[in-house]
């Protein structure tokens, strides 16, 4: 290079390094077009794409920042300015350096994204995150190249950004898992579900309270980044607490009752449920109260900290159960077939088919009463219907009982007038209605 220079009469490494810069460059973006190119397109991997892609675009930058670095020499101006030029193309270079590398680690985050459904919407945060950490290296390297020290405020003011980032980030991935929550219950119709309006209701929950703490606990940070003793702050936000807590606890355990009320999907509205013992169609599930309606009409509002007992009816589908009595005299086994035969008949009446979910199930004799065979049995349906699939079961199998002359009998008693000893056979109801004359 010394004798170049004496050769030439001027420095000549300020000429050699931008051509060296540009021959290489040459070089570097014949070997990526024609070999490495179409190497990536022969295999299935994506991220070999990416990262000669980046190289690709990396050059031309690079080599034109080493250019103008040799040519700003032959500028005739003064020793300092030419430091704070070249300071200025070696910031350029940094922040394209930072640039394109931000571009490489977003593109491959979005590549993982692409290998499942709905996980992109996951990963943005992630991208976010990625840009604010080379944002922060790329501060770091210009600070370094401008000779600035990064003293304590610098290293402050650097945490400070990154609590803000992390917790924009954590806030931004609990919304999404929010969101994905919601989508999984949606259901197609003009009209929101209970599954929906619940989902949105926990949403809303979940995501003012994640905001809430995530707000909380960063600016506890940074202050404690500014040098404040965060100690009796916290302290007097857990006797603040606490006090709220004593004062208020019947309304936390019924918030809290509530909202676990909502997330278990325990019942929903317009389901027919028991609380406590009482029986009605759910109206209202609030967090703090549910409505209950019985069937003569009466409102029962319980606090969800109250409730003890809940019987879900009509919980994904319902079972009409039917105890059937018949006389001993009778064949069993054939009134089994004929109370099967009475139940697909109901299955195939357009009218009651989308009800019923499965067969007449007949479970057999489940006792030997004093006049009678309990036959037991039982019909699925969906939610709700199976006080309807089970009045018209009852009332086709009374109709073919009667039909089949099939003896269902009902309580009787001996009734034995004055001294001529005869009994007359008299039902349980006449015959209490005469006793009662006779003690008249």
């Amino acid at each position: 290079m010394e004798k170049l220079t004496a050769y030439f009469g001027f420095e000549a490494r300020y000429v050699m390094y931008p051509f060296v810069a540009l021959v290489l460059g040459a070089c570097i973006k014949i070997v990526i077009g024609r070999y490495l190119h179409r190497w990536a397109k022969k295999t299935e991997n994506k991220i070999d794409d990416l990262v000669i892609a980046y190289l690709d675009r990396l050059v031309a930058p690079l080599v034109l920042i080493v250019i103008l670095y040799g040519l700003s020499h032959w500028l005739p101006i003064s020793g300092r300015t030419l430091q704070y030029l070249h300071k200025g193309i070696l910031i350029c270079a940094i922040l394209v350096l930072a640039f394109l590398t931000a571009r490489l680690a977003s593109s491959i985050v979005a590549l993982a994204g692409e290998y499942g459904e709905g996980r992109q919407k996951y990963l943005q945060p992630f991208r976010t995150l990625s840009n604010v950490i080379f944002v922060l290296i790329a501060a770091a390297l210009i600070l370094r190249a401008l000779s600035i020290n990064i003293t304590g405020e610098g290293i402050r003011l650097a945490r400070i950004i990154g609590i803000i980032a992390g917790a924009y980030v954590i806030s931004k991935i609990v919304s999404l898992a929010v969101a994905q929550m919601e989508r999984m219950v949606e259901t197609k119709g003009s009209t929101m579900s209970e599954a929906e309006k619940r989902a949105r209701t926990l949403g809303k929950i979940i995501n003012s309270a994640a905001i809430v703490i995530v707000v909380s606990v960063s600016i506890m940070m940074i202050l404690s980044e500014f040098g404040m003793n965060i100690a009796p702050i916290i302290t007097g936000a857990g006797i603040a607490g606490l006090a709220v807590g004593f004062g208020a606890q019947n309304l936390v355990r019924d918030v809290i009752s509530g909202f676990f009320l909502i997330l278990e999907d325990q019942i929903r509205v317009g389901d027919v449920a028991r609380i406590n013992g009482i029986g009605g169609a759910v109206e209202g599930i609030r967090l703090r109260t549910t409505v209950l309606r019985d069937v003569e009409g009466t409102v029962h509002i319980f606090p969800n900290g109250e409730i003890k007992q809940v019987a879900n009816l009509t919980k994904e589908f319902s079972f009409s159960v039917i105890k059937l009595g018949i006389s001993y005299k009778e064949n069993v086994d054939e009134v089994m077939k004929l109370l099967a035969q009475i139940g697909e008949e109901l299955r195939a009446d357009p009218a009651y088919a989308p009800s019923i979910l499965a067969p007449l199930e007949i479970l057999g004799i489940d006792d030997f009463a004093d006049s009678q065979v309990i036959l037991k049995m039982r019909i699925k349906t969906l939610p709700l219907k199976q006080w309807s699939v089970g009045r018209e079961l009852r009332r086709r199998i009374k109709n073919t009982f009667d039909a089949r002359k099939i003896e269902m009998p009902f309580p009787q008693m001996d009734i034995h007038l004055g001294e001529s000893g005869k009994s007359i056979g008299l039902p349980n109801r006449i015959a209490s209605d005469k006793t009662d004359e006779k003690n008249a």
